[in-house]
């Protein structure tokens, strides 16, 4: 039997921080053809199963759209042939279900345990809130079985665990005849063993929507045959992949170099792509006033490539080393002002800040 594990998928999440309204628009409806074209993927490979591992929606504003919910719905309803088993998460404020009829491939969980079983293979899962106590203690799962527990959290590796909310205890899930743990809340890939039978997993989420959410995205699948997991695949199913490239300009000295650097980093990236590039390293301020940006010209950068690539940006995260020596002598209200913040008992990381803010105040420029 083939099951899917999915999570993250946050329909009609809003995606306006970055994008025009135009592409904001365009990115929502590309996460629901996403989901659409995950299930015509299990159509095609004959997936019984698909696990949801929760935030289906991004609706903790309130966001859900009638016409979503409804088309979600439809095609779970024309793939009567898979099994849908959707835990809800943080996001998922509002149950898209509601006031609706239920098609009865979906099935759902309570605050308490349920198992949904398919032969030898057991389907359990929970929704965790501030509410929930002594859950794990009442979880009985059979040995001969292989077991898939399905929640939706952020895992604790702590032996001791703290008591907080949506909170996973790995701990207390160990030795439970668990075989794979589906796990959904952290938008980035991630697996490890849980003990000596099982294992968890995030599959991350399905598309990327910030960059916080870079790199290849989609859903895990698995593949078992009497009782054993015989194989697990990531498949790569994003409609546009985000790009974090840093670049480090210490030993860059010239707009030609910069530029030569930048293209060097980016020339593989598809123009369907998203991506912000990030200037790190350290740079010594030579006068008063100065900054990064007057011998790199950041802009230009930002015109050549903004509609080259679907969304392009440049973050300039470069630290400012200050000679306070080299401004001792300097006779005016810089310099005072640089002597002054030189004698407080502060990082060099503090004074360097509050010295480039005092200075473009004094300059009359952006704060």
């Amino acid at each position: 039997m083939k099951i899917i594990h999915c999570a993250d998928i946050h329909l009609d999440s809003p995606m306006e921080s970055k994008l025009t309204k135009e592409k904001s628009k365009k990115r929502k409806i590309e996460l629901i053809e996403n989901f659409k074209e995950m299930v015509e993927y299990a159509k095609k490979e004959n997936v019984k199963i698909i696990i949801i591992a929760g935030d289906l929606f991004d609706d903790t504003k309130k966001t859900m759209l009638k016409t979503t919910k409804k088309y979600i719905i439809n095609i779970i309803k024309e793939n009567s042939e898979i099994d849908f088993i959707y835990l809800r998460g943080n996001h998922d404020i509002n149950n898209f279900l509601e006031g609706e009829e239920k098609p009865q491939n979906i099935k759902t969980f309570e605050e308490e345990w349920k198992q949904y079983r398919y032969g030898d293979i057991v389907i359990s899962g929970a929704e965790l809130n501030k509410n929930t106590e002594n859950i794990y203690d009442k979880l009985i799962l059979k040995y001969e079985d292989y077991n898939i527990v399905t929640l939706h959290g952020q895992i604790d590796k702590s032996v001791n665990p703290r008591d907080k909310a949506e909170t996973i205890y790995l701990s207390k899930l160990r030795n439970r005849n668990i075989d794979y743990l589906a796990l959904g809340h952290i938008h980035k890939r991630e697996e490890g063993k849980l003990d000596n039978r099982g294992e968890y997993s995030y599959s991350g989420c399905l598309e990327g929507r910030s960059f916080d959410e870079c790199g290849e995205k989609g859903f895990i699948v698995l593949e078992i045959e009497k009782n054993k997991l015989i194989k697990k695949e990531f498949i790569k199913h994003s409609k546009r992949t985000i790009y974090n490239i840093e670049i480090d300009i210490t030993q860059i000295e010239t707009q030609n170099q910069f530029e030569e650097e930048i293209l060097k980093k980016i020339c593989n990236i598809e123009q369907k792509d998203l991506v912000r590039v990030t200037l790190t390293g350290a740079y010594e301020v030579k006068k008063i006033g100065e900054e990064v940006e007057d011998y790199l010209d950041i802009e230009k950068i930002e015109n050549k490539y903004k509609d080259e690539y679907f969304y392009f940006e440049v973050k300039n995260n470069v630290k400012i080393i200050i000679n306070y020596k080299e401004f001792k002598n300097d006779i005016s209200l810089k310099g005072e002002f640089i002597r002054t913040v030189e004698q407080e008992e502060l990082s060099e990381d503090e004074k360097s800040e509050i010295c480039l803010t005092g200075i473009r105040a004094i300059l009359g420029g952006e704060i």
